[in-house]
């Protein structure tokens, strides 16, 4: 007598519980460790669209958008037969009505999302910030005044340390980094991971620093420089004076155990 084993079925319930109630955990647990994630809106446009790839970025990324101050509703889910796919869509609402709706196809493995291509879209006549967009914030409801002098918390690590500051819905890190210091020998250990999963978005203040991507590209940041990076670098301190950046994307968990 033969019998048939059923793939694991995707989580529907699951997403909707992550979407609607903003939590993040629960969604990370609907990727598989490979996953990949393709945002395409009119910031990233199809020709240079924003790729996050693994759960550890992608986790960034999701603890980024249900921290932020809006509602979120699961519409339409479909489920293809054979469980390899399927699509969803979400609409979102700021508190000062600015609504946003995206739409994502997914293919499955096993009953866990191994790519995602989201499309977005949102009001403009208030021309909110980018809903989604990892390098920005939504648009402030009221005026801050902060200082990194009075942060709202330090993460210390070996030869550096990350001051966070909790601003508009959102967070700013600024990394001071020491002589000697570099990510795979002093931050890699808290990450777990083999590269630095977080990606970031940043102004370099002072010092000089020197980033590798995962594919073997190399250069040298500097004060008054930006600095855009996905997941998959290493960097570290070169030279006698010590790193400052300010990152407006990357610290939301940066040196902080997994």
């Amino acid at each position: 007598m033969s019998t048939t084993q059923s793939s694991p079925i995707f989580d529907i319930e699951t997403l909707r519980r992550g979407i609607e109630g903003r939590d993040a955990l629960a969604l990370r647990g609907l990727y598989a460790e490979d996953a990949r994630m393709t945002v395409v809106d009119h910031r990233d446009q199809p020709s240079h669209p924003h790729e996050i790839a693994g759960t550890a970025a992608i986790g960034e990324f999701l603890d980024d958008v249900c921290s932020r101050d809006m509602e979120h509703q699961l519409g339409q889910v479909v489920v293809s037969a054979d469980g390899s796919h399927a699509a969803y869509l979400e609409q979102c609402r700021y508190p000062d009505g600015t609504r946003v709706l995206s739409t994502s196809m997914l293919d499955l493995r096993d009953g866990r999302i191994i790519t995602q291509t989201s499309l977005q879209a949102w009001d403009e006549n208030n021309q909110p910030t980018e809903p989604q967009a990892p390098q920005a914030a939504p648009a402030a409801a009221m005026a801050e005044h902060l200082d990194f002098a009075a942060p709202d918390e330090i993460r210390t690590f070996p030869n550096g340390r990350a001051e966070i500051i909790n601003a508009g819905g959102g967070v700013v890190g600024r990394l001071v980094l020491e002589p000697g210091w570099r990510w795979s020998k002093d931050v890699k250990p808290i990450a777990g991971t083999e590269w630095c999963e977080a990606p970031h978005f940043q102004y370099h203040v002072s010092g000089t620093i020197r980033i590798r991507m995962a594919d073997g590209t190399e250069f040298d940041a500097k004060a008054g420089d930006i600095t855009v990076l996905p997941s998959g670098h290493d960097a570290w301190v070169v030279g006698d004076e010590p790193v400052v950046a300010v990152d407006w994307q990357g610290a939301l968990h940066y040196g902080e155990g997994t």
